[in-house]
C-alpha cells in the first residue's frame, strides 16, 4: 500500500467517534477517573486512556465490561440508527 493512500481505520467512522464520546462521558457521569476505572477493571491506567482515545479498538466483552462498571446498557454506546454503512 502506498504511502499517500492509507485505509481510513473504522476508528474514524462517526459511529465509533460516537462510541468513544459515549464511553467518556459515561465514566464522567459515573463520577470515576479513569485510574479508579483501571483499578476495577484490574487493567492499567494506560488501557482506560487509549480506550477513549480510539488508540486501543474496543472488543464486544471490553465494552461490556466498560458498560457494567458505568451501569448503563450496551445500547448507551451505540448510535440511535445503528452502525450499518
Amino acid at each position: 500500500m502506498e504511502h499517500g493512500s492509507r485505509r481510513r481505520s473504522a476508528t474514524h467512522t462517526p459511529a465509533y467517534r460516537y462510541l468513544l464520546k459515549r464511553l467518556r462521558e459515561a465514566r464522567e457521569s459515573a463520577g470515576l477517573t479513569q485510574t479508579q476505572v483501571a483499578k476495577a477493571l484490574g487493567r492499567p491506567q494506560s488501557y482506560v486512556t487509549k480506550c477513549e482515545l480510539g488508540e486501543r479498538r474496543l472488543d464486544p466483552l471490553d465494552l461490556q465490561q466498560f458498560a457494567r462498571l458505568y451501569k448503563r446498557p450496551l445500547q448507551f454506546f451505540l448510535p440511535k440508527g445503528g452502525i450499518g454503512p
